[in-house]
């Protein structure tokens, strides 16, 4: 195997598997175990191995209340008899897992998901400076109105001064 070719995951794949907690993007390890074609107990083993790699803003475990926030998000007990909470990964702790998981799939799958969460971050920006442009718009719009209706005023005052 040579780059991703071989590996075809669809964005929305992906896309479907990050999820938003304490503030930031993340993978869940079941998610990840998947993607990389390992048990998810073997993707832990690993990370518990190597667990100086993963400070709290690359990965924490989902507390109590996240996993019940999580599965009733989804109505569903896919992630029913878990007996240990999931690890989530911060995009940094994603990047940190291709140093300690040296499959072939691994590398390949990990460099797609980065690109996708790099994708997402550039969608982010761009949202914030259009969101920016239509304030500016709007508050540009507003400043028209007040104007439109000063001349309104003028004319109205003309008008009545001419029938005096």
């Amino acid at each position: 195997m040579n780059g991703n070719e071989e590996i075809l995951i669809p964005d929305e794949l992906i896309l479907n598997k990050i999820y938003q907690f304490r503030e930031y993007q993340v993978m869940l390890d079941m998610d990840l175990a998947e993607l990389y074609g390992v048990e998810t107990k073997q993707l832990k083993r690993a990370v518990r191995r190597n667990i100086k790699r993963f400070p709290s803003d690359f990965l924490f475990e989902l507390s109590q209340n996240e996993l019940e926030n999580l599965r009733s998000q989804f109505g569903t007990s896919s992630w029913g008899g878990l007996r240990y909470p999931p690890m989530a990964f911060t995009e940094q702790g994603i990047a940190m897992l291709s140093s300690i998981l040296n499959s072939e799939r691994a590398i390949v799958v990990n460099i797609r998901i980065i690109r996708i969460f790099v994708k997402m971050r550039e969608l982010l920006l761009s949202q914030k400076e259009i969101i920016a442009q239509l304030r500016e718009i709007a508050q540009r719009v507003s400043n028209h109105d007040e104007s439109i209706i000063l001349i309104f005023d003028y004319l109205k005052q003309l008008e009545q001064d001419k029938q005096q």
